[in-house]
């Protein structure tokens, strides 16, 4: 009987890397909402340059879309115990996450080209902060993606536990950081 309940307790504990990973995403949705609440204030005090997005974010947007359904069909195919469609689709999502950087940083270009630079008006300014800072987490994602094709590559396939726990928390904070480029890319839209 006591191994029993031992067995179910650990069935039911919370898993740690989960939990920090998600108080992790909180802390990092708190800031961008702190941001864009400064972002709402500044725009209310008047003296607010109004300029068009670069199409770069668009297009951005639709790569960390596609990007985050290569990911999950990586991930499919690891539980499948698909080891193609798992080898495959993780580097796919890799290069992805790289043009999704290149994308923005050639917006930065369009936005500073078009006069709109961090030492002009504020609006300029909270559009490199709230974009740049996003890029920073990506780049963050991109790190774990690493590891994880570096695992994904270099250790025999086989599935387990473990591994696909490792797995979900790369494919949970890679939707965070594709979700959260939506909202701030709405939220830029609305505001202008």
């Amino acid at each position: 009987m006591e191994v029993m309940s031992l067995k179910q307790n650990r069935k039911t504990k919370l898993n740690q890397q989960k939990f920090a990973l998600w108080v992790g995403m909180a802390s990092i949705l708190m800031m961008f909402a702190g941001w864009t609440s400064a972002y709402i204030v500044k725009n209310a005090a008047g003296n607010w340059l109004e300029f068009a997005l670069p199409n770069a974010f668009y297009i951005s947007t639709a790569v960390i879309l596609l990007s985050s359904v290569t990911l999950q069909f990586s991930y499919i195919g690891y539980k499948k115990q698909n080891e193609k469609m798992y080898k495959v689709l993780l580097p796919v999502t890799l290069i992805l996450g790289f043009v999704f950087i290149a994308f923005q940083y050639v917006g930065w270009m369009e936005l500073f080209n078009s006069g709109v630079d961090l030492k002009g008006n504020v609006s300029g300014s909270f559009t490199y902060l709230i974009t740049g800072a996003h890029a920073l987490h990506v780049l963050g994602g991109i790190a774990a993606l690493i590891v994880a094709m570096v695992h994904a590559l270099s250790l025999k396939f086989r599935y387990t536990e473990k591994r696909k726990n490792r797995f979900e928390l790369v494919l949970q904070y890679w939707h965070f950081v594709g979700v959260l480029w939506v909202y701030l890319l709405l939220f830029m839209l609305n505001i202008k």
